[in-house]
C-alpha cells in the first residue's frame, strides 16, 4: 500500500529548518516530493515544467556544444539533470548553499538524484552563490567561464528567501556575473512571478539581448494553467 505522506529528512540550517517529504497526491496519483523551509513550501515535483525548459531554452540560446554550465540551487534537481540532457552539455558545476539539500542527492532520495550523481560530468559545490558573485567568498572566476549560468534560488526578483540576495537583481549585481560568465554567454533565470519591468530594465543594461520567456503548463490541482517565468540574457555588454 502506497502511504499517504511521509517525511523523508530534515535539518536546521542559517535561514530555518527545511524539510523533504514525500506524499501521494490523489488527483495526478502519484508521489511528489516537496521541500519547504519552516512552514513555507519552496519546490515541488509536481510542478517542474518551467525550471526543465529553462535549461533547454538556455542551451539552445547559447547554440553551440562543449558547453560548460553552472547551475546556482540544486533543489530537487530537476533544472541540473534537464541540463545534462541537453545536447553537447560537457561539465556541470551546481552550486547549493544547503549542506542537507547536497546530502538528500547523496543518499539519493530523489527522483533525480542517481542520473545527476553518478554522471561523471557533474560536480557539486557548497556555497552561497549570491555571496561568490559579490566577491565576499575565497571562491574566484573559473579559469574558462561558464557558458551558461541557472540561476533558480529565490521565488523571483523581488521576492527573495533572504534580503541578501536582492542586490543580484540589478544591474550592478548582475554586472558582478563577467568572470564567471563567457562574453557571448547566457544567463537563464526562474520565476515564479510574471514578467518583471524593472529586472527587465537591469537584464537590459548588462546584456546585448535578452527577454523574459511565459513558460505555461497545465494545473492540474485547478483544471487550469499555471505560468512561470524564464528571464533570458545574452553577451555581456
Amino acid at each position: 500500500m502506497t502511504r499517504r505522506f511521509e517525511e523523508l529528512a530534515w535539518a536546521d540550517t542559517d535561514i530555518g529548518t527545511v524539510t523533504l517529504r514525500r506524499r501521494w497526491e490523489p488527483v495526478t496519483q502519484q508521489q511528489i516530493y516537496e521541500v519547504k523551509l519552516d512552514e513555507e513550501f519552496l519546490m515541488s515535483s509536481l510542478f517542474t515544467v518551467a525550471e526543465e525548459e529553462m535549461a533547454r531554452l538556455a542551451l539552445s540560446e547559447l547554440g553551440r556544444e562543449a558547453a560548460r554550465v553552472l547551475v546556482a540551487g540544486l533543489g530537487l534537481g530537476y533544472t541540473a539533470a534537464a541540463a545534462l540532457g541537453q545536447p553537447g552539455v560537457e561539465a556541470l558545476v551546481v552550486i547549493e548553499a544547503l549542506e542537507p539539500v547536497i546530502d538528500w542527492h547523496e543518499r539519493e532520495l530523489l527522483p533525480q538524484s542517481p542520473a545527476l550523481m553518478r554522471d561523471g560530468r557533474t560536480q557539486i559545490v557548497q556555497a552561497d552563490f549570491f555571496a561568490i558573485i559579490r566577491g565576499i567568498t575565497d571562491h574566484q572566476p573559473p579559469a574558462q567561464p561558464f557558458d551558461v549560468v541557472l540561476v533558480d534560488i529565490d521565488h523571483s526578483p523581488q521576492l527573495v528567501l533572504d534580503p541578501s540576495h536582492a542586490p543580484f537583481y540589478t544591474a550592478a549585481g548582475l554586472g558582478r556575473l563577467s568572470g564567471w560568465l563567457a562574453a557571448d554567454g547566457v544567463l537563464a533565470l526562474w520565476s515564479d512571478d510574471p514578467p518583471d519591468e524593472k529586472f527587465g530594465m537591469a537584464l537590459d543594461q548588462v546584456f546585448t539581448t535578452s527577454r523574459p520567456e511565459v513558460v505555461t503548463f497545465p494545473n492540474p490541482l485547478t483544471g487550469g494553467e499555471s505560468a512561470n517565468t524564464v528571464y533570458l540574457g545574452r553577451g555581456l555588454h
